[in-house]
C-alpha cells in the first residue's frame, strides 16, 4: 500500500501510543494536518507556537512520556525555539515536528523559510532534517528513542513539504527498534561509595531532577532513613521527598532556607544525586560544601567534574545505582550530626509573614494547597512567585511541580499546566504566575476556554517585574528602570472575555474564603491577587557570593 510522507509520520506516531498532538498548521505542514484528520490522534490548536511547545512540556514532566509539538516552518519554527531550549535544558523528553519548504527550495530564502536544522543543533539532544518518505521510518522512531534514552532532552524532526507528499509504497511498518542504550554501574564505584558513606561524619544528600527523571524517590527515602543523612533538593529535585519527612532540609540555593545552606556548609560528604552543581544551587562554586568530599551519581557523562570534581562518581542511572548501594550501607543513628541539624534549624527558623489583612506570599500559597489536595499538579511561571512556591509549597510526590529550572522562561507556566490538565484528566492543576510572566503567553487563555480543564490561575499582581524590581533594589542603587508596569491591567475582566470565571480578591470581604470557593470548584479560573511591590522573596544569595552569606530572612517574624 502507498502511503505519503505525511501519512508515515502519523502512523509512526500512532505506533509510539501518542494520542495528543499541540501544535498551529501552516503552508509548509498542512500535508501532516490533513495525514493527522484522518487519525485517532486529539489535536490541540495553541495559539502560538511556544505555548504549544509548552503544553507538550507539561504532559512529558508530569507524566515522564514523550510528548509531540507541531509547528509550520520559519516564524512557526523559531516560535518553538524558546521552549526546545527550555526543555534542553531541564531534561524534558519531546519530539518537535516542523514543517519545511520543499527541498528545492531550501536555501533560495524561499516564504517562510528558515533554518530550522541549524538553528536547533545547540539545543537539542538531536535533529533530522528529512530528505525522503524513506527516511521517516527510521528517523522517526529513533527520535522517540533518543528523546527518552539516558538523560532526556527534546529531538527536532524537520520535514520539506515535498517529503510530506511523496509517496512510496510500505509493506509493513513493522520495523526492528534499536534497543535503548544502558550504562553498566561500575560495582567497584558503588563499593568505594558505600565506604565513604560509612566512614563519615556529616554527610548530605544533594537531589537533583534526575531522582524524578529516574524515578529513585522510593530508594533516595530509603537509604537516607537507613543512615540517617538529611536531603536537601534543587528546584528541579522537589518532591523527591515529602517536605513534612524529618530527613528533608528543603531546599538548597539562592533562594533556599537559611538553615538549609548552612547544613550544607557543615557537610564532610556530599551525595550529589541526579544534580548537576548549577550555579543557583551552589552560589560561589569554591565556598560550597567546602569541606566535603563528593560523591557525584549521574547519567550524563558531561556532568561529571565539570563544576565540582568528585572524589568518586558513578556513571549510570541513579535509581539503579542508589539500589545497588543500599544493601553496603550501614544502618546509623547519627546522633550527633541530627542534634547539629536540628541546631542549625533552630538557629535559622523559617521567615513567616502574615501581610496585610493576613495576606502574604506564604499564607496565600499554604491555603492553595490546603484546598487542592496532595495529588495536585503545580506549574510555575518565573520570578518571586516561583521560589515562593519552592519555599512554601510542601510538596510530597514527584512530578508534581512543572517550573523552568535552567532556562528560566517567564511564560511557561500557564501553557504547561494546560498540557498537565491534557495528560492527567481528573486531577486539580493549579498555576503559580505574576503579572509579568502571565502577560507573556497569556493567548493560551482561549485554548484554556475551549478545553475547559479544571485549571486555577493563580496571579500574584505588584505591577512590577518582581524579581527584576528585587535585584535593582538589592544591587544596583534602587534605579528602578524598565520594571514597573505603568497600566494597571483588569485581569478578572480580561478573564472574563476569555469565557474564564475570574475572581479578583481585592474586592473580596473574605479573600481566604473567596480564595478556597475558586479553587475547589470544577473548571477553569483566574484568581488575581493584589501584592505590595515592596514584598520581596528572602532569603537570597548575591550573585557570586556563597550561599551561606544570604540577604534576609534573619528572623522569624
Amino acid at each position: 500500500m502507498r502511503y505519503s510522507g505525511a501519512e508515515i509520520t502519523i502512523k509512526l506516531l500512532e505506533r509510539e501510543d501518542i494520542d495528543i498532538i499541540t501544535g498551529i498548521p501552516g503552508g509548509a505542514n498542512l500535508p501532516l494536518y490533513s495525514a493527522l484528520a484522518k487519525s485517532g490522534i486529539r489535536h490541540i490548536l495553541a495559539r502560538h507556537e511556544q505555548g504549544a511547545c509548552f503544553m507538550s512540556h507539561g504532559m512529558a514532566r508530569s507524566t515522564g512520556k514523550t510528548a509531540v509539538c507541531f509547528a509550520t516552518s520559519g516564524p512557526g519554527a523559531t516560535n518553538l525555539l524558546t521552549a526546545i531550549a527550555d526543555a534542553k535544558m531541564d531534561s524534558v523528553p519531546i519530539v518537535a515536528i516542523t514543517g519545511q519548504v520543499s527541498s528545492s527550495l531550501i536555501g533560495t530564502d524561499a516564504f517562510q523559510e528558515v533554518d530550522t536544522y541549524g538553528l536547533t543543533i545547540p539545543i537539542t539532544k538531536h535533529n533530522f532534517l528529512i530528505r525522503s518518505a524513506e527516511e521517516l521510518l527510521d528517523a522517526i522512531p529513533e527520535a522517540f528513542r533518543i528523546a527518552a534514552e539516558g538523560r532526556p532532552g527534546p529531538v527536532l524532526v524537520d520535514i520539506p513539504k515535498d517529503v510530506q507528499l511523496e509517496t512510496i509504497e510500505i509493506g509493513s511498518f513493522d520495523r526492528p527498534r534499536k534497543e535503548p542504550r544502558s550504562i553498566r554501574i561500575d560495582s567497584g564505584g558503588i563499593e568505594r561509595a558505600a565506604e565513604m558513606i560509612n566512614s563519615s561524619k556529616r554527610p548530605v544528600l544533594y537531589a537533583g531532577g534526575g531522582i524524578t527523571l529516574s524515578g529513585a524517590e522510593g530508594p533516595l527515602r530509603e537509604l537516607a532513613h537507613k543512615n540517617s543523612i538529611p536531603a536537601a533538593s534543587t528546584l528541579m529535585g522537589l518532591g523527591c521527598f515529602p517536605a513534612d519527612d524529618g530527613m528533608f532540609i528543603g531546599m538548597l540555593g539562592m533562594h533556599g532556607q537559611r538553615y538549609t545552606n548552612h547544613i550544607m556548609r557543615e557537610a564532610d560528604l556530599l551525595l550529589a544525586f541526579g544534580a548537576r552543581f548549577d550555579d543557583r544551587a551552589t552560589g560561589k562554586v569554591a565556598e560550597f560544601c567546602p569541606n566535603a568530599r563528593i560523591i557525584h551519581i549521574d547519567i550524563d557523562s558531561a556532568e561529571i567534574n565539570k563544576i565540582k570534581k568528585a572524589d568518586i562518581y558513578i556513571l549510570g542511572d541513579v535509581r539503579h545505582a542508589i539500589e545497588q548501594l543500599l544493601p553496603l550501607v550501614e544502618r546509623n543513628d547519627r546522633e550527633a550530626w541530627t542534634r547539629t541539624v536540628s541546631d542549625i534549624r533552630e538557629k535559622y527558623p523559617v521567615q513567616e509573614r502574615t501581610g496585610r489583612d493576613g495576606l502574604s506570599p506564604e499564607t496565600i500559597i499554604r491555603k492553595v494547597a490546603s484546598c487542592a489536595g496532595e495529588e495536585a499538579i503545580i506549574a510555575t511561571d518565573v520570578g518571586q512567585h516561583q521560589m515562593w512556591v519552592a519555599q512554601y509549597y510542601p510538596f510530597s510526590r514527584p512530578r508534581t511541580l512543572l517550573t523552568s529550572g535552567g532556562l528560566g522562561t517567564m511564560g511557561f507556566g500557564f501553557p504547561a499546566a494546560i498540557g498537565a490538565g491534557l495528560a492527567n484528566p481528573g486531577k486539580k492543576i493549579v498555576c503559580f504566575t505574576g503579572d509579568g510572566s502571565f502577560l507573556m503567553n497569556i493567548q493560551e487563555m482561549a485554548t484554556l476556554s475551549e478545553l475547559g480543564l479544571d485549571i486555577k490561575i493563580v496571579l500574584f499582581n505588584n505591577r512590577h517585574l518582581g524579581l527584576v524590581r528585587q535585584q535593582q533594589e538589592y544591587f544596583y542603587g534602587k534605579e528602578y528602570i524598565a520594571s514597573r508596569f505603568y497600566c494597571k491591567t483588569n485581569f478578572a475582566k480580561i478573564g472574563e472575555g476569555f469565557g474564564i470565571e475570574s475572581h479578583d480578591l481585592a474586592g473580596a470581604e473574605d479573600p481566604f474564603l473567596a480564595l478556597e470557593e475558586a479553587i475547589k470548584k470544577e473548571g477553569p479560573a483566574l484568581i488575581n491577587i493584589p501584592l505590595s511591590a515592596d514584598e520581596n522573596v528572602t532569603p537570597m544569595v548575591a550573585p557570586g557570593s556563597g550561599n551561606h552569606d544570604m540577604i534576609g530572612g534573619e528572623t522569624n517574624g
